[in-house]
């Protein structure tokens, strides 16, 4: 039988291991834009997955298992980008994050009157100014909310249920209990609007030259919100926020960050955190 040279059978030889668990969270959708009399709809939050333990994923779904990866081994990380809006179109989905096989969907752009009202499916989905709602996926978020008239973005923890956007899932992987995944707040007339979901969403337009509407926080997946009614400078929607890749893993065991990939590492108890906040590249362990 071959060997290895160290005394070990080449066909018995198993590699060393690293137990690794994960919070991804892909970008959010962008709000829909106004038009005429017409809001544009809050964008849905960016798919959320997790394997930390005692948390959550997205869309009421219990945390995954972790991943079991070799060591000296690359894998892939992505930061997803959050999807862009303008006036009078639909919204823009948010890219996905990933973390070796672990995918997640960009959160759904927001319905816009112009480009037929309803909204994008993603990880959450986009709401609608009058078309039917985006789909959320199982396991990552939940779908957007639409009135007849306005609507607002689903979040990774919460069906919404009026203009104001769904909430994110709360996760202490970091150390600290960090919310994400907040859907975005429909735009609306007047001094009226939808508040952005907790976790990031974004606040939703209104007519005014001070209510235009905002984006999706950076790094929160968050959806961006709607646009208001007219063309005084309010129905341009809010962008959706950049997502975010955590991992954590045994603090015996040290991580090499490849080129492309913007991350800090912490030691929060009898672990290392990796929080990725910007870019695609690999990452191995030693």
């Amino acid at each position: 039988m071959p060997s290895l040279g160290l005394g070990v059978a080449a066909s018995s030889y198993v590699p060393p291991t690293i137990s690794v668990e994960y919070l991804a969270l892909a970008g959010g959708g962008a709000g829909g834009g106004g038009q005429g009399s017409t809001p544009g709809a809050g964008g849905g939050a960016g798919g959320y997955r997790s394997s930390i333990s005692g948390e959550s994923s997205g869309g009421g779904a219990s945390a995954e298992s972790p991943l079991v990866l070799e060591l000296a081994t690359n894998y892939t990380v992505t930061v997803g980008a959050g999807g862009t809006g303008s006036a009078a179109t639909r919204g823009g989905n948010g890219s996905s994050s990933v973390f070796s096989t672990i995918s997640t969907v960009g959160g759904g752009g927001g319905g816009s009157a112009v480009t037929g009202n309803a909204g994008n499916s993603g990880g959450s989905g986009g709401g609608s100014c009058s078309g039917s709602v985006g789909a959320g996926t199982t396991g990552q978020g939940y779908a957007g909310w639409t009135s007849g008239s306005r609507g607002s973005g689903g979040g990774a923890g919460q069906l919404p249920t009026s203009i104001n956007g769904g909430n994110g899932v709360a996760s202490s992987v970091t150390g600290t209990s960090v919310t994400r995944g907040g859907g975005g707040g429909g735009g609306d007339s007047s001094t009226s609007y939808g508040v952005g979901g907790s976790g990031g969403g974004g606040t939703g337009g209104y007519r005014s030259f001070s209510g235009a509407a905002t984006s999706g926080t950076v790094n929160t997946g968050g959806g961006g919100g709607g646009g208001g009614e007219n063309s005084r400078g309010s129905n341009t929607p809010g962008n959706g926020g950049s997502g975010v890749v955590i991992l954590r893993y045994p603090s015996a065991r040290t991580i090499t960050i490849g080129a492309g990939l913007t991350g800090t590492t912490s030691t929060v108890g009898a672990n290392k955190v990796t929080t990725f906040t910007a870019g695609t590249g690999t990452v191995s362990w030693a």
